[in-house]
């Protein structure tokens, strides 16, 4: 069981539609949307307990409160700032 993006369904899909088709997130995990482009990143649910990760979720909240236009957790940061904290989380 993971968290599912809704998907709508049409007679024929291009290749751009199939690939933004839902995309499950497995179970211990959640998506965040990253940076300028929102780059879609899948990533452990122990982030929410790190202190750097935290500052993240402080910074999305004073940016975007609780309504999320992507759908999921957008991260106010960019993509290369994001990598540096996710590198560093995975060394733990």
């Amino acid at each position: 069981m993971g968290f599912r993006l809704p998907t709508i369904r049409r007679a024929s899909f291009s290749a751009s539609q199939a690939a933004s088709k839902s995309v499950e997130v497995p179970k211990g995990y959640l998506a965040v949307y990253v940076g300028e482009n929102q780059k879609r990143f899948v990533i452990p649910i122990s982030y929410l307990n790190q202190p750097s990760f935290q500052d993240l979720l402080n910074q999305a909240e004073e940016e975007f409160g609780y309504d999320h236009p992507m759908g999921g957790l957008t991260i106010p940061c960019s993509e290369d700032e994001f990598l540096h904290i996710k590198s560093r989380l995975n060394g733990l």
